[in-house]
């Protein structure tokens, strides 16, 4: 890479776990970063946003004083992490209680009675009606933003009463920080409230508000995606040590700015993106959706252009509950290299990573994972290799729907997330989905490093054109021949694993 670009951005990564914060340049180069764990509140289903703030505030301090950064250099702040999402806040930004996360069902029964139906588990005036104007539906099953807001307003309206606004978790950060409440096209994505025909008009569609059946006057403004929203507030600018003149741009959840951390910006440019969940995206130029696969292509990062969407729920996640059942005492590094001594296929060990239920390329909050096929002379090297190979399966089975759903097939796929640090895990993703994988370098920090490129596409300080060739690849995967038909046998029996269970789940855990 050639030397880095003067103007610095803050850059803060809110993901599942708990924030990373960090300084870059507007051109990638990660000067200093932090991470801090998070704790869950009620399993993995709410978090402190007071909290992240405590944390990003203090990294943000200390960080200039560690790197040695000038804080005259410092030009934009930039946020980018989890979406679907809610935090109610006040006038002011403040968190009035925990955030509700992607996967908290708590607005269910509310959920159900709106959307719910005979159609895919939808009622089919509402896929008509949805799907036609938005692109996608909220869910039935109540994980999502709409049914937050319908147990908040329901279940719970003393909190609904001290709220000013309810909030995706970027922009609550982006209100900290400007003290203005803004959305965007792209962070109200699992909202399903705009119109995505048209991706120029700005604006809540008022027959799905309505519809929704939520407070229309708990929405935050809208404002176009890659846009600035404010200043940053002299108060957080001198508990930070940052000049007063810094900009901040909206909130970019974790879908829209991994194609900018991937360099996949361009139509077809295809990333993958394996962290505690999965995905994989490219831009498009087409609104479409599927119910069935719960693939949709959603506002973009504010070019004209589409992002497809689509969650396999449990990726990194998978793992951390292997490590935490079986081996707490084994580090990554030692799961990795106790899965090395088992062979391709595990001795047809095969492990669903259904762990939380599944999103895409099936809508399943009632799945469950497990391991199939074991014997009295499987061992625990063929599990942990299972649990690789399982979520690697998942991803093919994704992977597959996705370029349906494109009309292309992904020959090279950029890949990033904290999975992507393993590199038996890398290998095993290029030989089961059959492509060859870049993986960028730092794939830990590619949240951080796509946030700042981002703010200097959003100011001009960087055209599109450069963002491909300004991610660093460190290691290419090529798919292993000899494994082929290994993967290929194992693969066959994957998806039916769900489809003749799933009555079983539904029955044990509906």
């Amino acid at each position: 890479m050639s030397a880095p670009h003067k103007d610095v951005v803050l850059a803060i990564d809110l993901g599942s776990g708990g924030p990373k914060v960090g300084y870059a340049t507007v051109d990638g180069h990660v000067l200093w970063w932090e991470y801090h764990r998070g704790d869950t509140i009620g399993g993995a289903a709410a978090q402190d946003p007071n909290e992240w703030w405590d944390v990003i505030i203090g990294y943000a301090r200390n960080g200039l004083r560690e790197a040695q950064i000038d804080p005259n250099r410092v030009v934009g702040i930039s946020v980018t992490g989890q979406w679907s999402s809610t935090v109610p806040v006040d006038e002011t930004g403040r968190p009035v209680s925990d955030c509700l996360m992607w996967c908290d069902t708590h607005g269910a029964t509310h959920a159900q009675k709106r959307f719910g139906g005979p159609v895919a588990g939808y009622n089919p005036a509402v896929l008509a009606t949805w799907l036609r104007r938005s692109g996608g539906v909220p869910k039935p099953t109540g994980a999502d933003p709409i049914s937050h807001m319908l147990h908040l307003s329901n279940d719970r309206p003393d909190l609904a009463g001290k709220s000013r606004w309810f909030l995706e978790p970027v922009d609550q950060l982006t209100m900290r920080f400007t003290g203005v409440a803004s959305a965007s096209p792209m962070s109200m994505t699992g909202a399903w409230l705009t119109d995505n025909r048209d991706l120029s008009r700005i604006d809540y569609d008022p027959v799905l508000v309505e519809r929704a059946g939520i407070d229309p006057s708990k929405l935050p403004p809208l404002v176009q995606s890659g846009s600035v929203v404010g200043m940053i507030l002299p108060d957080v600018a001198r508990a930070i040590g940052i000049p007063e003149s810094v900009k901040v741009i909206t909130g970019a959840p974790d879908l829209q700015n991994a194609a900018v951390a991937s360099g996949c910006v361009e139509p077809l440019q295809a990333h993958m993106g394996m962290g505690t969940s999965a995905w994989v995206s490219c831009p498009v130029t087409f609104k479409k959706s599927n119910v069935i696969t719960q693939i949709a292509s959603v506002p973009g990062i504010g070019d004209g252009n589409y992002l497809i969407a689509n969650n396999q729920d449990n990726a990194g996640r998978a793992l951390e509950w292997y490590r935490q059942a079986v081996c707490p005492d084994m580090s990554y590094r030692d799961l990795e290299a106790e899965a090395a001594t088992s062979p391709a296929g595990s001795h047809s060990v095969i492990f669903t990573p259904w762990l939380n239920g599944e999103r895409s390329p099936v809508d399943d909050r009632y799945a469950r994972g497990g391991f199939h096929n074991l014997s009295l002379d499987a061992t625990r090297a063929d599990m942990t290799r299972a649990v690789l190979e399982g979520v690697a399966m998942n991803m093919k089975w994704l992977l597959q729907s996705a370029e349906r759903f494109a009309g292309a097939k992904f020959d090279t796929i950029r890949l990033m997330g904290g999975c992507a640090q393993i590199d038996l895990w890398c290998q095993i993703l290029a030989d089961v989905c059959d492509r060859r994988l870049e993986r960028i370098e730092q794939p830990l920090v590619a949240g951080l490093r796509g946030a700042a490129i981002y703010f200097g596409l959003v100011e001009g300080s960087i055209s599109r054109a450069d963002v491909h060739g300004l991610i660093p690849i460190d290691t290419v995967f090529t798919p292993n021949p000899d494994h082929r038909a290994i993967y290929d046998r194992l693969f066959a029996h994957f998806p039916g694993l769900h489809s003749r269970n799933k009555r079983m789940f539904q029955a044990l855990n509906g």
